[in-house]
């Protein structure tokens, strides 16, 4: 394989660390390092360690990647590094528009410029405007008052009935319309004409932005393991790509293997740095890829190449034997959800509770479900087996006054018998779902009280006092919160063999009986690895 000096510059040895490469390629949505991988990161490191400009960036926190071919690796950081989109040693951009000479920062300074324009002529005209909206909005309660009075001397007038002055009072009526229309539309008029100038700017803007848009997806395209090649725009079709896709590591490591004939072995991405303040990303983690800038890229670049199955949706067919029955009467059943089942079902053709309940039960009911646990938590739920029970169960979760317990083990023991409150309002990070993120702007409230086996100060219980998705888990690692995640949690720590999250007690009022019942449920095959 010949190469140029500069290609050469970016694929760096790996020597032999005793472990022969895998027999097919890295599934990037859920995997575990591989140890060559794990080797690439730490020669990664050292490298770092000779850049003082690199750690100084990296401490704000980002995520790298490396990527295995035969007796090497490549490396790749996501979005810029030091202000930069190609920095020598990593592989460079799919296209790099941090180039400031290149027409997309060019065109980008054209729309600042649009901007601050627009600024301007909006702080020069806001005083006029202002006054004339506050005479428009005057003028139209003056208008609706008359008009109105003009209508109730109508309404009295028909108490006596009198078919001149009814048609002379319908008269008044349209005249009065009339004269207020013109008056008002004299204003609108006014304002209208003082806002062209900067109408006419932001109707240039929008047009450019759109150009540049389809611009820039075009010049992002995407090779595959077949030599295929599909820009950004056409990956995503007919949806629009979201800001920064293609910036990331994973992208960037295939695109520059299959251009320079390289054989992907294995990639892992890792995180560096400080957590952000909305997310919770530990130093030294691999995460996954993520979902909604990532997800159809991959999915495209990947074809061609023998890929891990997804660990996620592995054996998943044996889980629904798996789901237990613990308690059923004529209006609920309790079971135990198994790890990796669906509360209900999604876009996979994959068994969930309610349609195990439902086959299982073919007596069922109404919309069974009262309240759900991540696919990956298991323990207990309570279904209403008809409508009536639905809804006094539902109005119990609705007022919080159903008592959930979980058990969790955590990556790092805390103070025996510790305990406290978690408060930290939680939202779908848009940018990467299914992740959920710390927003006090977006975020809706979600409360946790925990406390710490004194026994096993690894074990801790969790009673949610708020249901949002991912709700203990986030509290768990967040650095606002434990900072410690959950074992086993693919999103927010380390993968392992399963989540170690198990809904073990639950207690609500029977919505016939009118009776408290309670149900706990051990954790089963909690070994670790």
């Amino acid at each position: 394989m010949c190469m140029s000096a500069t290609d050469s510059s970016r694929i760096h040895p790996l020597p032999c660390v005793g472990e022969p490469p895998p027999s097919r390629f890295t599934c990037p949505f859920c995997y575990t390092a591989h140890p060559l991988c794990v080797a690439a990161v730490g020669r990664l490191r050292q490298e770092i360690l000779l850049h003082p400009e690199w750690q100084a960036d990296l401490r704000q926190g980002k995520m790298l990647g490396v990527l295995v071919v035969d007796g090497a690796y490549l490396a790749a950081f996501s979005g810029t590094l030091c202000g930069r989109g190609d920095v020598g040693f990593f592989v460079p951009p799919v296209f790099d528009l941090h180039d400031p000479d290149c027409h997309f920062q060019q065109e980008e300074r054209e729309i600042s410029l649009i901007n601050k324009e627009i600024g301007r002529l909006d702080a020069q005209l806001h005083p006029q405007l202002q006054l004339l909206r506050d005479r428009l909005a005057a003028l139209r309660l003056q208008a609706d008052q008359e008009i109105e009075e003009a209508r109730e001397r109508k309404r009295s007038g028909e108490r006596a009935p009198d078919v001149g002055r009814s048609q002379y009072l319908n008269a008044e009526i349209h005249r009065a319309k009339v004269r207020w229309r013109e008056r008002l539309a004299a204003v609108e008029g006014e304002i209208a004409r003082l806002e062209a100038g900067a109408q006419a700017l932001r109707d240039e803007r929008m047009r450019r932005s759109a150009r540049l848009q389809e611009w820039l997806f075009s010049r992002f395209t995407f090779l595959n393991a077949r030599g295929e090649s599909l820009s950004l725009g056409e990956i995503f079709s007919p949806a629009v790509p979201p800001a920064g896709a293609g910036e990331c590591c994973a992208p960037k490591l295939l695109q520059y293997a299959y251009a320079h004939g390289l054989r992907p072995l294995c990639m892992a991405e890792f995180w560096m740095g400080e957590s952000p303040k909305d997310e919770a990303r530990v130093e030294g983690n691999f995460y996954p890829s993520c979902q909604a800038k990532c997800g159809p890229i991959l999915a495209w670049m990947l074809q061609g190449l023998a890929v891990d199955d997804n660990p996620l949706l592995r054996e998943y067919s044996l889980l629904a034997e798996r789901m237990r029955i613990i308690y059923e009467d004529a209006d609920i059943a309790v079971v135990v959800k198994p790890a990796g089942m669906l509360s209900v079902p999604g876009k996979l053709s994959l068994p969930s509770v309610r349609s195990e309940i439902e086959r299982l039960l073919p007596r069922c009911s109404g919309p069974l479900i009262v309240h759900r646990l991540d696919m990956a938590t298991s323990g207990l739920m309570v279904l209403a087996l008809g409508w009536e029970a639905y809804h006094r169960l539902q109005e119990q979760f609705v007022r919080h006054t159903v008592v959930k317990r979980y058990v969790a083990r955590l990556q790092r023991p805390l103070l025996a018998g510790a305990e406290g409150e978690i408060s930290l309002p939680l939202c779908a990070n848009p940018a990467d779902r299914p992740r959920q993120m710390v927003s006090g702007r977006h975020g809706r409230r979600a409360v946790t009280r925990y406390r710490a086996s004194a026994t096993d100060p690894s074990t801790v219980y969790f009673w949610p006092l708020t249901g949002r998705t991912h709700q203990l888990r986030l509290h768990a690692a967040h650095p606002q919160g434990l900072g410690n995640p959950i074992v086993g949690d693919a999103l927010y720590g380390k993968p392992s063999s399963r989540l170690f999250l198990h809904a073990d007690y639950l207690q609500f009022i029977h919505p016939s009986t009118g009776e408290k019942v309670s149900f706990t449920s051990e954790p089963e095959g909690w070994h670790f690895r």
